[in-house]
């Protein structure tokens, strides 16, 4: 290929111009602390507030249920260990899936170790997690239901809702990750019956380094940074307005991708085209459409997927297997899914974000062709 492709939007999106103008008046004529009282702090105060309510809107919840985080971890381990800190006294038992981001896992086996019981749940060949068995999985100790919104690595879209109602039912408290859903599949909180939501900023067109988290009214966390004040009480220390409010231009641009952008129409193009140049050579994972309209991840049968990137250096896309010493290691994700080695060995996750076109992915099919 005679440029660069990049078609690894799961992984980071590029910072959107609107985003770059929104803070530019914090880098330049913004410097005041949004705490203090005088000219200096008032107006960064009003661009934190500005940013709130942008964040809020994307995903229709009101704006002191959004706080502010460094990014899609620090409000996944706000959410687990601020609700388990709180609620021991309830239960120590948690819900999740097998296949859920190593940034709820990984809080997960933190808090197995200072008591909790943590139950794994299977997931199906698509990467979907039963409901009934969510239901299955409760018990007297049940605190808190954490279900990633999609998958990073096959985009398969999860039963939230239903979820949502069983854990309503049951009084439990539900969080889910939605760092790879918005602004690639409307999110509407009540809609989806969460009382908890994660948003990491690099993944919708924000600079990396800032997230947010919503909290439902009511939903009582401990926090993790101890200060002042800040963030409702939340997460002390001076807000980050600058990214802040780049997240929130993010989250009003997503609004309008969310009506005009064609991205579902242009992977489609994609998984035709690579299902005519390689017939049954080709497998796709995750859920043929219950899943996000930017994601294929494809399996390149009895092929390396790291090897063919590994032919395409102009290429930006990524795989989920490990590579050690000729030998082919599946992705977990893969694994639960019960991907055969032969078959999963070959994948590779093409995503696609607001700048891939039509010419790019003929460009990378006919690449493919001369490889594969």
């Amino acid at each position: 290929m005679d440029q660069q492709i990049y078609l690894d939007y799961n992984a980071s999106t590029p910072i959107a111009p609107e985003v770059v103008q929104s803070m530019k008046p914090l880098l330049e004529n913004y410097y005041g602390n949004p705490s203090a009282m005088h000219w200096a702090g008032k107006p960064v105060k009003e661009e934190l507030h500005k940013a709130r309510a942008q964040v809020a809107k994307l995903i229709s919840s009101a704006p002191e249920e959004v706080i502010f985080t460094s990014g899609g971890s620090e409000s996944n381990n706000l959410a687990l260990k601020g609700l388990y800190y709180r609620n021991q006294a309830k239960g120590n038992h948690i819900i999740t899936s097998k296949i859920d981001h190593p940034a709820i896992i990984n809080p997960c086996r933190f808090l197995e170790q200072l008591g909790a019981k943590v139950t794994y749940v299977n997931v199906d060949q698509y990467g979907k997690v039963s409901a009934e068995d969510i239901e299955k999985a409760i018990t007297d100790e049940t605190i808190l239901i954490t279900i990633m919104h999609s998958n990073n690595e096959v985009g398969t879209l999860q039963p939230i809702k239903e979820i949502g109602e069983i854990a309503n039912k049951y009084d439990i408290a539900f969080h889910t990750d939605a760092s790879q859903s918005i602004g690639k599949v409307p999110v509407n909180v009540e809609d989806l019956n969460v009382d908890m939501l994660t948003i990491a900023g690099h993944k919708v067109y924000a600079p990396k380094g800032i997230g947010a988290l919503y909290i439902k009214k009511g939903i009582g966390l401990e926090p993790l940074i101890h200060g002042a004040g800040h963030e409702f009480g939340l997460r002390a220390g001076t807000e980050n307005t600058l990214l802040a409010a780049g997240l929130g231009a993010a989250c009003e641009l997503s609004q309008k991708l969310l009506k005009t952008n064609n991205i579902q129409e242009l992977t489609n193009y994609f998984l035709s085209r690579l299902n005519d140049a390689f017939s049954d050579q080709v497998v796709l994972n995750g859920h043929p459409t219950d899943r996000l309209p930017n994601t294929l991840n494809i399996n390149f049968i009895n092929k390396v997927g790291q090897d063919i990137l590994d032919q395409m250096p102009e290429l930006a896309a990524s795989t989920g297997s490990a590579c050690h010493s000729g030998n082919v290691e599946l992705s977990p994700v893969l694994k639960e899914m019960n991907v055969p080695e032969h078959i999963g060995m070959g994948a590779i996750r093409f995503s696609l974000g607001m700048n891939t076109t039509k010419d790019e992915i003929d460009k990378v099919i006919a690449r493919l062709k001369e490889i594969v």
